[in-house]
């Protein structure tokens, strides 16, 4: 038998072996972080699985953890290097899914992993917009006063998270609140949509009255 095709089938085998290895690791990694078992996440890490692993829609653990809100995964993952701005086919990251789901606790534990307040999901906004648009009176406070998020920023639809709370919310106690704390933050009443149309004309169309008073005294 020639010993150097023996040691290079060897050598295959062993790189086969670790590539399968490593694969089981990373699945085992995202299937602990979406059911948010921390213990498990620990785990997978130490037994090889990269932080930074992919499911079929391009989704990191940490993405995973934060959709469902899974606070002590999260944490293990960003200890261990988990990139909250990494974002999937759908331009969720972990950071702006915060926006969506309105978790001051995850928006927390992100914080120390350097999350990118400019970054856009796939309307272009930035996540105190789709925060606003929902009504999270709490994530907005602690993202307007916690980080230097650009209130005013416009997404792909010409809007503002101040229009977004007007045009999409319910005019109810939550997104009054959400008017108050944004404009308190700076946001510009005076910023209107592509078609030149205002939050407070927005709001009187809707019959908003509580929110169209409140966007009257900021001007």
């Amino acid at each position: 038998m020639n010993t150097s095709n023996a040691s290079s089938e060897d050598s295959e085998d062993n790189a086969r072996n670790a590539g399968n290895a490593r694969k089981a690791s990373n699945t085992a990694l995202l299937d602990a972080a979406k059911r948010g078992d921390a213990g498990a996440v620990r785990a997978a890490l130490g037994a090889g699985a990269d932080v930074e692993a992919r499911d079929a829609e391009l989704r990191t653990p940490l993405l995973l953890a934060a959709l469902g809100d899974h606070i002590e995964a999260a944490r293990a993952l960003v200890v261990a290097g988990g990139d909250p701005n990494a974002q999937d086919a759908r331009h969720d990251s972990a950071w702006l899914v915060t926006g969506v789901t309105g978790s001051v606790a995850m928006l927390r534990v992100l914080l120390p992993a350097g999350p990118d307040v400019t970054l856009r999901n796939r309307f272009g906004g930035v996540s105190v917009i789709p925060a606003s648009e929902r009504g999270h009176v709490a994530y907005v406070r602690a993202v307007v006063s916690e980080t230097d998020i650009d209130v005013n920023h416009v997404n792909d639809l010409g809007w503002t998270a101040l229009l977004e709370a007007v045009l999409l919310g319910d005019g109810g106690p939550a997104h009054q609140q959400v008017v108050k704390i944004l404009l308190a933050a700076g946001a510009r009443p005076d910023l209107a949509d592509a078609d030149g149309v205002t939050p407070l004309q927005h709001a009187h169309r809707r019959g908003f009255e509580e929110i169209a008073a409140l966007l009257k005294g900021a001007q």
